[in-house]
């Protein structure tokens, strides 16, 4: 997919911006993975966020269909 001629140069003279740059660095600075605790990741965290985005998208559940192929081979 090729971007157009404007918007490489867009893209080009927001690379040279030293504004761009210090907000992006501040951006890497103030990133964290809530799913990790104390260098390990913490399952009980990340089912607590699904569950309760779920809640929040008010996600209903599909019901359980048992698979009936004999054969599944990937």
């Amino acid at each position: 997919m090729k971007i157009s001629k404007k918007a490489a140069k867009e893209l080009i003279e927001l690379s040279r911006s030293e504004r761009f740059r210090k907000d992006m660095e501040t951006v890497r600075l103030n990133r964290h993975n809530p799913f990790f605790k104390k260098g390990k990741i913490n399952i009980d965290a990340y089912i607590e966020f699904v569950t309760q985005f779920n809640e929040f998208i008010n996600h209903e559940p599909k019901p359980f269909k048992p698979m009936i192929d004999r054969v599944m081979k990937l």
